[in-house]
């Protein structure tokens, strides 16, 4: 027999947007309950706490269902790279204790940086700058790369 098996890195994440979701879900829930209580209550004040107390889980679910579209089409491009080739390979120098190399993540970010500039309308080398400012250590700009990406690449498979 094997040993245990081992959750893969590609799926650990899954597994926590799975969990967060479902207790998003369950907070919701008990939220539109406590909401729909508070409306029913003959007070005025208590009528516009649950008012107000609805509109928080109607904000939290566009939250979570922007977020779902957007993981959804990074994985959608990552699987389109992939099939292609093109998904940038981590083979950047390590540290003994796995940290990435700053001045081989600088230049692999720089490569990144000017094939982006070069392409400004190809999603692929903006999918790879966001890559490279993850390496880099920039999660907001590696977002915000990753959300142009998205932007082209729903443009270019949309019909004209």
């Amino acid at each position: 027999m094997n040993g245990p098996t081992r959750i893969s890195a590609v799926t650990r994440p899954k597994i926590g947007v799975l969990l967060v979701s479902a207790l998003g879900i369950f907070w919701l829930a008990v939220a539109f309950q406590r909401s729909f209580t508070l409306l029913g209550d003959p007070d005025l004040v208590a009528k516009s706490v649950g008012a107000a107390y609805l509109l928080i889980p109607l904000i939290c679910i566009w939250a979570l269902t922007h977020e779902l579209r957007f993981g959804f089409r990074a994985q959608a491009m990552a699987r389109i790279l992939e099939r292609e080739g093109g998904l940038t390979v981590d083979d950047l120098p390590r540290s003994p204790a796995g940290r990435i190399d700053r001045k081989a993540a600088d230049e692999h970010f720089q490569q990144a940086k000017a094939a982006a500039e070069q392409a400004p309308d190809d999603w692929r080398t903006w999918y790879r700058l966001s890559c490279a400012y993850d390496t880099a250590g920039d999660r907001k700009r590696a977002r915000q790369a990753l959300r142009t990406a998205a932007t082209l690449h729903h443009e270019t498979t949309q019909p004209a």
